[in-house]
Order: structure tokens, then C-alpha cells, then sequence
């Protein structure tokens, strides 16, 4: 049994959640009890990175545990009614743990800061040493210690007298009783705690359930209750929402602050959040209904961010919640705030130009179920991994294919919107620029064009010509659209021809994550793109989930004139290194306010919109939660022994990776042509083997 199991102790960081207000809601008082701004709770200090109740998880928001230290001393008690293993404090005098030190609580985080030499803190240690603005204890276990002679009421008193305890809390009604009225300074406020509704509150034998329904007599010993997530907003079997409890107002009704435990930015949470904690968290405090009086979390961080002048761009549109580049995808993308959405051009068969995440439709829909499955080829110009291919189907069968959600992070057991992970439908180029143009709020359409080369040498179809085409048909070459186009590609000679044919602007993707870029490099890019897009690597090098460093390539094209987006940005916590503190919002503030980049790319709209959306930055003085984070900061922190080895440095990308051939001209199409290829010219970019990325993808969709 570690220290903090007896003792939480935990700063109480005021007025996090008063940065998430945007301007509309921020004309309305808070729906807490006393109308002030949630608080945000840290349980542990910042226990989601570091050792629980360590002085760095403190500041921050020798590996020998105790095992090490005392093999024989492992012994039985039992607490509450539970005869339990362990190595017990009460075995123990704070001598003896003097080199004992913590290891994180959670096995499923990350173990690169045991073994540093954490040591166990005591309740004036936290108050000497981090001096906590205010100062929560959690009190789990009174009556275990009491039978070994051990009163915590008698610590707690003569505590107070050089402590300023703010908050106490406890699962036990009776604890309250010891300590009420007999604290030296301002008594703190009571909270008392609630588990599982069908466990026993062990001293008046019923469950905290039913005590849930006479919240008047937990007013006469308390002015607040601790609840986990659940008891207001409940989960079905599914993790999707059930509506919410009434527990909110019911307590403010009682007088009675709630607070709300189990905020975690790495475990699950309902898919209705799209895997990004601060929906959840905003859920509670600001849904419009109600507003719980304070979190309870591990990543206290999570709760902030800004006003800044970036843009919102899709990847397939909002294909972290539908399947990639349908029709739901796009609308979901659109009603989240996002600025700008994307079309992955690919060509049927027959010559139609249609959205898709890939090439190959195994890869995007339910083919391999389908009666086409039989069309199944290799190209080695495309993959050495067999395929079905978009240009081996017309248009209308296409059209018949069930869309397949992605899942990049299956082997961690994570999938997004089961509910809806074959929903919508593959739509035209022609109806996503439609679509585009209804919207008000739409302030761009971005469209990438790759395999041009290949489409019209060997398949004889022109995706620069059927791309311009459908510009024309659909309004936005002749003035009648005010929306904005731009063109991707990894290609040079690609957008030199775009640039040629049109007046649209032009946006170069650098594939290959790099260190810095050439001068010559960057006045090559400048003769044929607006913008450029790079990995988010490319800005935050990182090693062993560790950002470690920055380098100067946003810096360098944004002196250029040339505004930078970079891709990928997704919610789940396992995309970012854990110096984001597993939020996408604060990896998103860092980018933009760290980094200077001028877009973001991301499968989450919603996430990176309401961040610029928020108000915080437009304060006069930037809040500290709100820096962004300091690259190698956290990696110092690491126990050396724990990381990979250094790898050998990114290339610097060079004039020689820019240039490329003119474009060949268009041929007729061969009928042998989809299954006898020939290398098509390369990219002047390194190149990654599209073969093996294809062949990773194609694990991750079927469930």
C-alpha cells in the first residue's frame, strides 16, 4: 500500500475551466452552487505523467520501490472487511521509506519516470515545498488505522495547526463527526465521497446508493459530495451516453457542492467525445443545464486554449467520427467548425473523379465483402500487396460499396464510433464541391492529387483534367463560388501544371519528415505553391514518445512568405508524446502558439475549432497553463536506462528533393494496362514504400 493511498493530498488549481468559456457562453454565470467557475481538482499532483503524489507530479501541475527495499516485510490485513496483500504502511516508520520511491499507479502509462528517485511526501512536505494555492486530503482508510492504534483524526487536528487544509473528504460518514470543529485554523470544507452504488458504506451498512437519496442528511455533516462520473452522466454497454441524471441540480438543491472524480486523459471515454478529454470535461461544467462544482483529474492541464488565426483542415473530413470522405463525414466536418475540408481525388474506371482516403478500396470500404472482390491485382507501381483498385470499378459500383471506418490504433484496442463505422456514402468531386459551396461557414476546399503519372500513362486517365473540369462545372472558376481553392500534392510538376492551367492556389506536401530545409529549396517551392505542408515530426522531433527538440523549418518558410500546415492531428492519446500530457488540445496550443504553424490538419475538427474558438489568448496576460510545452523538458525527467537509443538525425530537404520532370502528356487508355504496369516517373522526395503503409492500413478496418 503506497503513502497516498492513505493520504491524497492534491492542489486545487482555481479558475482552469473559466479558459474554455467562448465569447456566446461566457455572458452566462457558471451553474454551480455558488456561481463561480468549476474547480479543477489534481489528484495526485500531476499523476497522469508522473508518480503519484511526487514532488515532480507536483511541480509539474534511485528505482527502488518498497518491494525492493523490504522483500520480507510483505504482509496480510484486512481492510474493510477484505483480508488484502501488500506492503502496509503501518509496518513501516517514515525512516525506513526514506529511500523508497514512488513508481506510477497505473501500470498502462508510461514507466520512464520510475526509477528517479521520487520520494514519498509528507502533508507538510506538499505545503512547504509546493505551497498549493489550496490544499485537498483524501481520507480512505480512518478505521483500518484506528484498529492499529493509529487515529488520522489526531494527525489531521495537529496538522492544521502549521497546514492550511482547504478541503477533506471521505467515503466514511462517521469520520466527519471526529474532526468537525476541532481544526486550529478556518475548519475546511467536508466532502463526503461516494463509491459504487451497490458498495456498503461500512458504517451505517447501507449502500451509497440508497444514501444518494437523502442528500439532506449528507448536508448535515457535509457541504459537498465526490462523485465518479458515472452517478451523473452514465454509459450504456456500448460507451455511448445515456442522458443525464439529475444529480446535478439535485445536490445544488440540497446545498450541497458536487464534485466529480475518475478524469483521466488516457483511459476510455465515451465515443460521443471523439476520444478528446476536454468534451468531456466541458460536458459537466458547461453543457448548458448544469455545471458540476469541480473536477477531480489526473491531467489537470486539460482545460484551456486560445483565439489565434489558423485554419481548421480536414483529413476526409471528420473521419475520426464517420468513415473517411462520405457524405456524413463531410457534414460532421462542417458542423464542428471546420475552415477548411479536404477531397483525396482518386478516378473511377469510367473517368468520374470521386473523394477517397485511398487508391485502393480495401482500404476504405467493404470491397473484399462485395462481389468484386474477385478484382483483386497487384501493381507494383502502387503496392506489392495485392489490391482493388478504384480505376479497376466503374462509377456506379463504387458507388455500391459500403464505406469502412479507419482504425490506426487497433492493436491498442481502441476504435472509433463503432455505431456508425460503415455509415454514409462515397461522394462525386462534383458533390463535394457542391456541398462546399452551400455552406456559410466554409472558407476553403482543399483537393490532393497523387498517382497522376501513373493514372495517365498506364490507365489513360487525366486526374489534373477531370479536376479542372469539375472546378468549371461546379462554379468556382468563373467567379460564381466565393469559396477557396487550394491544390496538394507531393508533386512538383503536378502543381506546375495546375499552376499553368488555372489560378488556383497550389499547396506543396513534403512527404519525408526532415530537419531543416535548404535556402535553394525553398525559393524552388515558391515558383509553383502558396502554402506547404508538413509531418508534425518535421516541427517536434521526437524519440521514444518524447519531444525532443524544435526545429527551425516552420520558422524558416514562414520568413518566406509561405504559410505552413502540418499533418496528422487526431485525438487518441497514443498519436501524441506524452509531453501533450495525452491532450490533443494542448499538442494543438503548442503548434500554433510554440510553433507558429498556420494550420491544422486533422481528422478531429472539432477539437482544434473549439480551440480557436476559446478566449484565453485574448487576455492581456497569457495564463501558465496556456504556454506551450518546452521541448526536452520531459525527456530530462525520463530515467535514462528507460529509453531507445538515439537514432541517426532527419534529413535536410534540399533543392534536388523539390525538382521534378515536366508532366507527360495524357495517353488513351490500354484495356491491359490496370494489371501490366511500368514504373511511373518518382518524386524528387524521398519516398516512404507505399506498399508497407497500404499493408498496415489494410489490418485496421474490419472489426
Amino acid at each position: 500500500m503506497r503513502a497516498s493511498t492513505v493520504l491524497l493530498s492534491s492542489v486545487v488549481l482555481i479558475q482552469l475551466f473559466a479558459a474554455q468559456i467562448d465569447a456566446k457562453s461566457s455572458r452566462s454565470p457558471w451553474q454551480t452552487l455558488s456561481g463561480d467557475a468549476p474547480l479543477v481538482i489534481a489528484r495526485g499532483g500531476f499523476s497522469g505523467l508522473f508518480p503519484d503524489s511526487s514532488s515532480v507530479a507536483y511541480k509539474f501541475a534511485k528505482q527502488t520501490s518498497v518491494a525492493d527495499l523490504f522483500p520480507n516485510r510483505q504482509n496480510f490485513y484486512p481492510v474493510n472487511g477484505v483480508t488484502s496483500q501488500g506492503w502496509f504502511t503501518i509496518d513501516f516508520s517514515l525512516r525506513d521509506l526514506k529511500n523508497a520511491s514512488l513508481i506510477r499507479g497505473i501500470f498502462s502509462r508510461s514507466e520512464k519516470f520510475d526509477g528517479n528517485g521520487y520520494s514519498i511526501l509528507t502533508v507538510q512536505d506538499v505545503s512547504m515545498q509546493i505551497k498549493p494555492e489550496s490544499f485537498w486530503l483524501n481520507i480512505q482508510h480512518d478505521a483500518f488505522y484506528a484498529q492499529h492504534n493509529l487515529s488520522i483524526s489526531s494527525f489531521l487536528i495537529s496538522a492544521s495547526r502549521t497546514v492550511s487544509i482547504d478541503y477533506i473528504s471521505s467515503p466514511k460518514l462517521n469520520f466527519f463527526s471526529k474532526v468537525k470543529g476541532r481544526f486550529w485554523r478556518n475548519e475546511p470544507s467536508f466532502v463526503f465521497q461516494f463509491l459504487g452504488k451497490e458498495e456498503f458504506e461500512p458504517t451505517t451498512k447501507r449502500t451509497y446508493g440508497s444514501i444518494l437519496s437523502n442528500l439532506t442528511y449528507v448536508k448535515t455533516f457535509a457541504s459537498g459530495i465526490l462523485v465518479p462520473k458515472s452517478y451523473i452522466l452514465p454509459l450504456d454497454d456500448k460507451q455511448y451516453l445515456l442522458p443525464p441524471t439529475s444529480l446535478v441540480q439535485d445536490a445544488h438543491k440540497a446545498g450541497l457542492k458536487l464534485y466529480v472524480s475518475g478524469f483521466a486523459n488516457d483511459v476510455d471515454i465515451a465515443y460521443n467525445y471523439s476520444f478528446d478529454p476536454v468534451s468531456e470535461y466541458l460536458s459537466f461544467v458547461n453543457n448548458g443545464y448544469f455545471s458540476v462544482d469541480g473536477v477531480l483529474s489526473d491531467f489537470p492541464i486539460t482545460a484551456s486554449t486560445s483565439i489565434v488565426d489558423f485554419l481548421v483542415i480536414t483529413k476526409n473530413g471528420a473521419s475520426g467520427d464517420y468513415p473517411g470522405c462520405t457524405d456524413l463525414a463531410y457534414e460532421k466536418a462542417i458542423q464542428d467548425g471546420a475552415d477548411v475540408i479536404d477531397c483525396s481525388v482518386k478516378m473511377s474506371s469510367d473517368g468520374k473523379p470521386f473523394c477517397s482516403s485511398s487508391i485502393d478500396l480495401t482500404q476504405s470500404t467493404m470491397v473484399i465483402q462485395s462481389p468484386f472482390r474477385n478484382r483483386s491485382t497487384i501493381i507494383p507501381d502502387i503496392s506489392s500487396d495485392p489490391g482493388i483498385y478504384t480505376f479497376n470499378l466503374t462509377w456506379p459500383e463504387i458507388q455500391s460499396l459500403t464505406p469502412a471506418i479507419m482504425n490506426p490504433y487497433r492493436s491498442y484496442n481502441m476504435f472509433r464510433n463503432p455505431n456508425e463505422k460503415n455509415s454514409g456514402r462515397i461522394i462525386s468531386l462534383s458533390e463535394f464541391l457542391h456541398l462546399a459551396n452551400k455552406s456559410t461557414s466554409i472558407y476553403g476546399v482543399l483537393i490532393s492529387v497523387e498517382y497522376v503519372v501513373y493514372l495517365r500513362e498506364k490507365q489513360g486517365l487525366d486526374v489534373v483534367k477531370a479536376v479542372l473540369d469539375t472546378l468549371t462545372e461546379t462554379g468556382y472558376s468563373n467567379g460564381t463560388s466565393t469559396t477557396k481553392v487550394m491544390i496538394q500534392s507531393t508533386h512538383s510538376s503536378v502543381l506546375v501544371d495546375f499552376k499553368k492551367k488555372s489560378k488556383y492556389e497550389t499547396v506543396y506536401k513534403v512527404e519525408e519528415t526532415i530537419r531543416d530545409i535548404s535556402d535553394s529549396a525553398i525559393e524552388d517551392i515558391k515558383k509553383f505553391a502558396n502554402a506547404v505542408v508538413i509531418g508534425k515530426s518535421s516541427v517536434f522531433p521526437d524519440v521514444g514518445s518524447f519531444v525532443t527538440g524544435q526545429t527551425n523549418v516552420v520558422e524558416r518558410l514562414r520568413k518566406s512568405k509561405l504559410p505552413v500546415y502540418v499533418e496528422l492531428f487526431q485525438n487518441e492519446f497514443v498519436s501524441q508524446p506524452y509531453d501533450f500530457c495525452s491532450d490533443a488540445t494542448v499538442e494543438i496550443n503548442t503548434y500554433i502558439t510554440g510553433a507558429g504553424i498556420n494550420g491544422t490538419i486533422t481528422e478531429f475538427p472539432l477539437t482544434a475549432s473549439r480551440y480557436k474558438r476559446n478566449q484565453c489568448l485574448g487576455r492581456k496576460e497569457t495564463p501558465s497553463y496556456m504556454s506551450p510545452i518546452k521541448p526536452g523538458i520531459l525527456l530530462s525527467l525520463a530515467n535514462p536506462r528507460s529509453l531507445p537509443p538515439a537514432e541517426a538525425p532527419y534529413p535536410v530537404f534540399t533543392e534536388d528533393d523539390v525538382t521534378e520532370s515536366p508532366q507527360p502528356p495524357g495517353t488513351e487508355k490500354s484495356p491491359s494496362s490496370s494489371t501490366n504496369a511500368q514504373t511511373h516517373r518518382p518524386s524528387g522526395q524521398t519516398r516512404l514504400t507505399l506498399s508497407l503503409r497500404l499493408s498496415v492500413f489494410a489490418s485496421l478496418l474490419l472489426l
